[in-house]
């Protein structure tokens, strides 16, 4: 009989595995594309990809991080020339980063890797599968980013 405790635990398990695998599949792929971006440079380039320019304090509270954390990040970023900054033209005082067509094109091209490598390791999933696997990974990732913004 399998107790609550035991499926948290093979959550716990399983969570830290794909962390792990997640990174090692990035530095190990044969696919260049794959390794272009760090996660940092990747998580904050979609983010700039699909809400637009950002300032740094949307930006670290949108990725659930400190605003240092982020501004440190993006010194890395520009001096890659995969974002810029520039004045908020709301507020003169403030600057948004954007990313650059550079940051964009290399955020494609390692999100596409991505993609080959899930479509190839997910080969034999059923399309219901793959989209069930899509949905539990998403509201995992909700409550996630929930539960941390609650315990600010």
């Amino acid at each position: 009989m399998t107790t609550a405790d035991d499926v948290l635990g093979t959550i716990e398990t399983q969570v830290a595995l794909l962390m792990r695998l997640g990174e090692a599949t990035r530095r190990s792929t044969g696919g260049r594309a794959h390794r272009a971006l760090d996660r940092a440079a990747y998580v904050i380039l979609r983010r700039l990809q699909s809400d637009g320019p950002l300032n740094v304090s949307a930006l670290a509270d949108a990725l659930n991080l400190d605003g240092s954390t982020v501004t440190r990040q993006l010194t890395t970023l520009e001096n890659d020339g995969l974002i810029e900054r520039r004045r908020d033209p709301s507020d003169g005082r403030g600057t948004v980063v954007e990313a650059t067509p550079k940051g964009l094109t290399q955020v494609d091209a390692v999100s596409e890797a991505r993609r080959e490598l899930y479509r190839q390791c997910l080969a034999d999933y059923s399309e219901a599968d793959r989209e069930e696997l899509a949905t539990t990974l998403e509201r995992f990732n909700g409550a996630l980013d929930r539960f941390m913004r609650s315990s600010r």
